[in-house]
This record gives C-alpha cells, sequence and structure tokens, in this order.
C-alpha cells in the first residue's frame, strides 16, 4: 500500500471494523438490559410474529381461567341459596307431616299452614334474590335450552368462555341452573294445580307430602348439576394453567436471551471494540510518516 496523504484506508478499514464491532456490543447490551433475544423486527422477524401470537395466547388462557373462576363463584353462590331452600323443603315436609295427623282442629290446622305457605314465599323470594353480578340464577333465566347471546344481555342457558378460538368442542360450554321458586317446584299457593299446594286439610297434607318429596329431588338434581359444572370448571382451570404455562415456556425460548451465551458474545465484541480503537489511533498517526519525508 502507497504511503499517501489524501486516503487513509487504514483508518478507514479500522474504522469500519470498530463500527461493525460497536454495533454487535450495542445489541448484545440491548439484549442483556431487557432480557429478550428479540427486541424488534429486526432481530428476527419471524420470531417477533410467533412471539406475539403467543403472548396473545398466553393472556387469553389466563383470562379464561379468571372466567372459569368467576363461573365456579357464579355456581357457589346459587349453591348456597339452595342450601337455604333445602331447609325451608325439610320444614315444609315437616308441618306437611304434622297436618297429616287428625289430632288438630281446623284453627290449628290453619296456624300450620300459615307458616307453611310462609315457606313456600321465602323459597320463591329466595329463588327471585339470588344473583351474581345482577344476573339472577334461581328464577328460570338460566334453565333454557337454547342460549341467545345476540343482545346485551344474554338469555338462555350461560355459556362460559375460557379458550383462545370460538370452537364449541374446546373453548366454551354451557352451564345451565333450573328453576327452584316454589311454584317451580310445585308448592305453596301459586302451584294450585299440584299436590303440595296446601296443608290446610288433612288429605292435602298427605298429599304434600309426596309434592314436598318430589321438590326435594329437583332441587337436589339442579345442585348436583351445579357440583358436576364446578368439578368440570375446576379442572378446566388446571388444564388451562398448564397450556398457559408451557406455552409460557414455549414464548420464553423463543423470545428471552440465554445471558451466558450472550455475555460471551458481549465481552468478545467489546474486547474487539476496544482493539479497534486503539488501532484506530495508530492507523490516524501514519500519514505523519509521509510529512517526515517532506521534512527531509
Amino acid at each position: 500500500m502507497s504511503l499517501v496523504v489524501n486516503h487513509n484506508m487504514m483508518a478507514m478499514n479500522t474504522a469500519r471494523n470498530l463500527n461493525s464491532h460497536y454495533s454487535r456490543l450495542a445489541t448484545s447490551t440491548q439484549r442483556l438490559s431487557s432480557g429478550l433475544r428479540i427486541n424488534s423486527a429486526a432481530d428476527d422477524a419471524a420470531g417477533l410474529a410467533i412471539r406475539e401470537l403467543q403472548r396473545a395466547d398466553i393472556a387469553t388462557l389466563q383470562q379464561g381461567a379468571r372466567n372459569a373462576s368467576d363461573a365456579i363463584s357464579m355456581i357457589q353462590t346459587a349453591d348456597g341459596a339452595l342450601s337455604v331452600i333445602d331447609e325451608k323443603l325439610i320444614r315444609m315436609k315437616e308441618l306437611a307431616e304434622q297436618a297429616a295427623t287428625g289430632t288438630y282442629d281446623s284453627t290449628q290446622r290453619m296456624m300450620i299452614e300459615s307458616e307453611y305457605q310462609a315457606m313456600a314465599s321465602e323459597i320463591t323470594r329466595i329463588a327471585n334474590a339470588t344473583d351474581f353480578n345482577g344476573i339472577h340464577l334461581l328464577n328460570g333465566n338460566l334453565s333454557g335450552a337454547v342460549h341467545n347471546g345476540n343482545g346485551l344481555t344474554a338469555t338462555g342457558k350461560m355459556k362460559i368462555h375460557f379458550g383462545t378460538g370460538n370452537d364449541s368442542a374446546e373453548d366454551y360450554y354451557y352451564i345451565t341452573i333450573g328453576n327452584a321458586t316454589a311454584s317451580a317446584l310445585g308448592l305453596g299457593n301459586a302451584s294450585a294445580q299440584d299436590a303440595g299446594y296446601s296443608v290446610s286439610t288433612q288429605t292435602a297434607a298427605q298429599q304434600a307430602l309426596a309434592a314436598i318429596n318430589d321438590a326435594i329431588v329437583s332441587k337436589d338434581k339442579i345442585r348436583a348439576h351445579l357440583g358436576a359444572m364446578q368439578n368440570r370448571l375446576e379442572n378446566t382451570i388446571n388444564n388451562l394453567n398448564i397450556q398457559a404455562e408451557n406455552l409460557q415456556a414455549a414464548e420464553s425460548r423463543i423470545s428471552d436471551v440465554d445471558v451466558a451465551t450472550e455475555m460471551t458474545e458481549f465481552v468478545r465484541n467489546q474486547i474487539l471494540a476496544q482493539s479497534a480503537v486503539a488501532m484506530l489511533a495508530q492507523a490516524n498517526s501514519l500519514p505523519q510518516m509521509a510529512l517526515q519525508l517532506i521534512g527531509g
């Protein structure tokens, strides 16, 4: 290479290498400081696309698990109310048994009837008053066979959505809760056509015993269905958490930086950058040799 003063090719070459090392050093610094291997699309365009889809699925699965947890809370609310209704039904059967015997006169029988009807009214009140987040649970609103979610307020059975898509086999299922009002159970004055409408006479009380037993069975079927759905939801939550965990691990392998490997690369680039700076200083001083010749 000729000794010239217009151009310093050695310095230009060294500066190019310095820029290259410094750029890689900056990339290593960014990765180590952020903990991410992919900080922009320039780092890995395909990896970035996969990572963002996985992140969306992870967030959706976690929200799905919360949706299922909310459904469990709703079921527990309904089951708690049904346990209170159970107490009322037991008392009604006790009253029917009391009124079914012949040792009471009409006045005493009407006292029994008054409490019997009060228990029926309380069952209806509990069923109408039990709600979760403004959704009434035991008044028959959720007993419909068809779900319709087109309006602001869905009707029919309740859809519990927990998956990342909208596939009926994978992403949601329905919860139905039967009507637990006294009339739906066939008890009290509101259901005068049923055998359990009254215990005001001995015959009516005897007929009410079987009707109350049927009502208890109907109520127990509602509770059994809710219990089964709660167990299913708990299993669903476990599965969702496992899915989210595995997907998080996959996203980490794509996105996160291997600190040990990147630190090795950082040190290498740091040494190369320092070496290039030292050599650039030397290269910048070389044209001065030409001045010595001119001066000589």
